[in-house]
């Protein structure tokens, strides 16, 4: 059996949420205009009228919930609505000609008098004489109202009519409904429930007609500035809360007609909701439409400019030592991407890897003189990856780098320039949403981009201060060396010559002698290093066959002993052989250490076209890709707790001084392979 369905709203119910709907437009209306009030007579005139028809409304609303649909302070309340729009209409109308004016402003007052002798006629309780006598003023207003809007528009000029007319449709929208009310009351000497209930809703409707025309007038300016956020947080909001009344209206008709089973699932389907929202709520991808939605189509700038860059200042300012990282971030926040790489110019023109965020390890480094770093630093454009690839002669013939090309998250190669000279780059994914670059995008990504680049650079020069002070703290601990060395040399002299004047037993004395006297030129050999560093030695040619033998015959009492294999003999290089035979030991030693006894340490010298190569291969522990771009090269940063950390930073650089390079590949709990590239010397 079927329910019968009660009545969904009573008369007196439509009629206040119809009003309440007219009191709601208008009052954000003037919300809108309230911070421009004192600009323009025009503006202020707008804003009474809008707070006038909000208090009627509001009023209307009051008085049909308390029952009282007509009353003396509902009648005041529309008899200042109606004049505070005649009154605006009268400061539009022909501002240049004053005699029209107060004429039409006679008609005005001469139509608002029998207003308001039905308004004192009610005061004192005369009852139906006041009632036809007020229906016959607001006819007569509204006819006026009319008249007003039509004057209104005759007397704009043809080229301005476009900022007025939906201000006309909606004033003489309410006039002319106005009419249709009164003209009906007094031909059946009754106010229809209906037309009168549903007269809220077409004012309400009236208001975006106002509201339009006011953004298209200089003189009705919307004065009141809403943030992005504001307007981001309340579309959100308000589309939660749309949509959970949604829900409930739709639990509530499964409870209704469910039967037993109804309580049961109106709490699953609300459960469901509830959880379909947070999904939604915390949606990266929908909460970046949204944003892109309300800067394009609210706002005639697609930035906050004063909100971003306050934004990306503070976020390249804090302290911390993933300023690359942070960059990145930054610059991806602008157009909503997901994922960002960093490449920073290093020694040797080389722009490597230096930070990565959300983006896969990538050992692709570009030389500062190939094309795509040249046409960067020429002409500082933003790069469109896919449109670069599609149509190459946008960008001049552009083609970009192979290893760039098989990146399928590549979106934007954005120039971070310093000084007219490009510093780093940043590739950036794909955003969450469909962004079209514009010029306004492309100028804002620049600019960050420079700003970035004064960030990255400053903190590199920190980088290298920071190393020179270490070298120089290093340098002031030597000079302690050589002063307690000097002290040590002195006593051992003494003890020497004393030994010498005082020996009892010659065999024993003359081995002590001979101890003290070794341990003595040590020293002085070590006092003479530290003080005035080695003795300048020219490079000369040196066999890298002989030389390796002579370094893993040092080794072979370790474990794993290291295995050379000599793939090309007789290979030449021009090189110091002390320095040289120290990096290669050095090398040697850093995979001993890292391989278990039972792993390999493999040497191997071969030739590849003009260079000589040697090859130390390990089983050991192997480093991350992390670690060999940001500690393995880093002066006095080391793993090891008796360690210095230079080792490797100095094999590198006497290996670049001879104008090689060194190589490294590695994997954790696989190996590592250091690669020592060197010139061949001709003979």
């Amino acid at each position: 059996m079927m329910r019968a369905q009660p009545a969904w709203l009573a008369a007196a119910d439509a009629a206040a949420l119809s009003h309440g709907l007219a009191s709601l437009a208008f009052f954000v209306l003037a919300l809108l205009l309230i911070s421009n009030w004192r600009a323009r007579q025009n503006a202020r005139a707008l804003l009474a009228a809008c707070l006038a028809t909000g208090a009627w409304a509001t009023g209307t609303v009051v008085l049909v919930l308390l029952g009282r649909r007509i009353s003396l302070a509902g009648d005041a309340l529309e008899m200042l609505r109606t004049g505070a729009w005649l009154v605006f209409l009268l400061l539009l109308i022909a501002p240049s000609r004053p005699r029209l004016r107060l004429v039409l402003a006679g008609i005005v007052l001469t139509a608002l008098a029998p207003g308001l002798s039905a308004l004192a006629s009610a005061w004192l309780a005369l009852p139906l004489p006041a009632r036809i006598i007020a229906s016959v003023s607001r006819l007569l207003l509204a006819v006026l109202g009319m008249l007003l809007v039509e004057q209104w528009y005759r007397n704009t000029p043809p080229l301005q009519r476009w900022g007025v007319k939906f201000a006309c449709l909606g004033v003489g929208g309410l006039f002319a409904y106005d009419f249709y009310l009164y003209s009906d009351a007094l031909l059946f000497r009754a106010i229809n429930d209906d037309i009168w209930a549903a007269r809220g809703i077409v004012d309400a409707l009236c208001a975006p007609l106002l509201a339009i025309s006011a953004a298209r007038n200089p003189a009705w300016a919307l004065g009141l500035s809403v943030s992005r956020q504001v307007m981001y947080r309340s579309a959100a909001l308000l589309g939660s809360a749309i949509y959970l009344l949604a829900m409930a209206a739709s639990a509530y008709y499964l409870r209704y007609f469910g039967g037993t089973w109804g309580a049961l699932m109106q709490m699953a389907y609300l459960g469901g909701a509830a959880l379909l929202l947070a999904g939604v709520l915390f949606s990266g991808s929908l909460r970046a439409k949204l944003k892109v939605s309300i800067n394009k189509h609210f706002y005639n700038a697609i930035f906050d400019y004063r909100e971003e860059w306050l934004r990306f200042t503070r976020a390249l300012s804090e302290d911390g030592p993933a300023l690359g990282e942070r960059t990145i971030q930054a610059m991806a926040q602008l157009v909503e991407s997901p994922a960002g790489a960093l490449w920073i110019l290093r020694e040797g023109g080389q722009f490597a890897a230096a930070a990565s965020w959300n983006w896969p390890p990538s050992a692709w480094s570009e030389p500062a003189s190939g094309p795509l770093c040249q046409f960067l630093e020429a002409r500082q454009w933003v790069i469109d990856v896919p449109d670069c690839r599609q149509n190459p002669r946008r960008y001049g013939g552009l083609v970009l780098p192979p290893a760039l090309l098989a990146l399928p998250q590549a979106w934007l190669l954005v120039p971070l320039m310093l000084h007219g000279q490009l510093f780093a780059f940043v590739a950036l994914a794909r955003p969450r949403t469909p962004i079209g670059l514009n010029w306004e995008i492309r100028d804002v990504l620049k600019i960050a981009g420079s700003q970035a680049a004064g960030y990255l650079a400053h903190r590199e020069s920190l980088d290298s201060l920071m190393v020179s002070r270490q070298f120089e703290s290093f340098n002031r601990m030597s000079t302690f060396i050589v002063h307690d060395l000097k002290n040590l040399v002195f006593q051992l002299s003494l003890l020497l010559s004393n030994a010498e004047k005082h020996r009892a037993n010659p065999a024993f004395q003359e081995d002590m002698l001979r101890t003290l006297d070794h341990s003595v030129q040590k020293m002085k050999t070590l006092l003479q290093k530290l003080a005035h560093g080695e003795a300048a030695e020219a490079p000369a040619p040196l066999r890298l066959d002989g030389l390796l033998r002579q370094a893993v015959a040092a080794k072979a009492s370790l474990a794993p002993a290291p295995r050379l294999e000599i793939v090309d003999a007789g290979l030449t290089v021009l090189a110091h052989r002390a320095r040289l035979e120290r990096v290669l030991g050095h090398l040697i030693q850093n995979a001993i250490e890292a391989t278990a006894s039972d792993g390999t340490v493999d040497v191997r010298l071969r030739r590849e076209h003009r260079t000589a190569v040697v090859e130390l291969d390990d089983t050991g522990q192997g480093m991350s890709e992390q670690f060999i771009r940001e500690r393995l090269f880093k002066p006095f940063d080391t793993t090891k707790t008796a360690g210095m950390g230079i080792g490797v930073f100095e094999s590198r650089e006497y290996i670049r001084e001879v104008g090689g390079s060194l190589e490294v590949r590695s994997a954790p709990r696989v190996g590592t392979t250091f690669r020592v590239v060197l010139p061949l010397h001709a003979a």
